[in-house]
């Protein structure tokens, strides 16, 4: 604990009210949601290591700039970032204070935080943050898990985040700590699949000479049909902005919430074959020439003598 800060406890909040906020990670979401906040009139001290965009330099002195009871809101990638910032944040708040871990950690480090925090007296939130680039104007889908009492004390915070309109269409207090991070690992699962049935779709309509307008086509679809969607508005802004993909790579990368999902499912002996076949296909993606397909080829021409196409033939 800092020497000499007064301790003080987080008091319940009832209505609407400005707060103060320390933000970690100024990224592609955290500078917008730190606009976004400050656009409601929050008081947001971002950090983040590049000088030309945080509001202080270090850790420290965010914790030096904040008043007690602290919020602290960490948005930085998932894994070891996530474990070394909370880590360094244990060390320079006080008891009292409160942690939003509001990055896309894995639900099985929700706990490992919370008690790390715990033993100095911080509290500890773990929220799903759904919006991507698109936050700063539409809001932000919001999953939490923590205890009642420090989610009601950032409620105004959440509320500024999340779209308008009513607050159960944007914002959910999913459970206890774990429960944000899982339900935002389902969401992204389910992100998974239907992306891939719109690229499939695609695909098919792309193979097909009938069809001589495929970008009408899908632009036909955002409209009054049961696939609308605001994925499949995205895929046409994309084709607008590149026809046929021609200056897009096809390699698929994936941030992990998709295998933490298919691993759940394992776990849990619920069938998930859209979003496993999703990720999967991402995978094959990044084979420029498959092994399993080699295989593959190998043994047709093995039991059946069916040709097989030699390296110095595929060009």
């Amino acid at each position: 604990m800092t020497p000499g800060r007064p301790q003080q406890h987080r008091p319940r909040v009832k209505g609407h009210r400005t707060m103060q906020l320390g933000l970690v990670g100024l990224g592609k979401m955290g500078f917008n949601m730190r606009d976004r906040l400050r656009a409601h009139d929050h008081e947001v001290i971002g950090y983040d290591p590049r000088p030309e965009v945080t509001d202080v330099d270090s850790l420290a002195a965010l914790a030096g700039a904040l008043q007690a009871p602290r919020v602290v809101w960490v948005m930085v990638p998932s894994g070891t970032v996530t474990r070394e910032t909370i880590t360094a944040l244990a060390t320079v708040l006080d008891e009292g204070d409160l942690v939003i871990d509001g990055g896309n950690s894995r639900f099985t480090e929700d706990k490992i935080h919370a008690d790390l925090l715990a033993e100095h007296g911080i509290g500890f939130l773990d929220c799903g943050v759904s919006g991507g680039i698109w936050g700063l104007e539409n809001g932000y889908g919001l999953m939490v898990g923590g205890s009642d009492e420090d989610v009601a004390l950032v409620m105004p915070i959440f509320d500024a985040l999340r779209p308008e309109g009513e607050r159960a269409d944007g914002f959910v207090h999913a459970g206890p700590v774990g429960a944000g991070h899982y339900s935002k690992m389902i969401h992204n699962g389910i992100e998974y699949g239907l992306m891939h049935a719109y690229a499939e779709g695609f695909e098919l309509l792309e193979a097909e000479d009938l069809v001589t307008d495929v970008h009408g086509v899908l632009r036909a679809w955002t409209k009054g049909t049961v696939v609308r969607s605001w994925l499949l508005d995205l895929l046409v802004k994309a084709l607008d902005e590149d026809p046929n993909f021609a200056e897009i790579s096809g390699y698929t990368e994936d941030s992990g919430e998709g295998r933490w999902t298919v691993e759940e499912a394992i776990n849990h002996a619920v069938p998930a074959p859209v979003i496993s076949a999703a990720l999967f296909a991402r995978f094959a993606s990044r084979q420029s020439d498959s092994p399993a397909m080699k295989a593959v080829s190998a043994l047709r021409n093995q039991f059946g003598g069916h040709a097989v196409q030699r390296v110095s033939e595929s060009g």
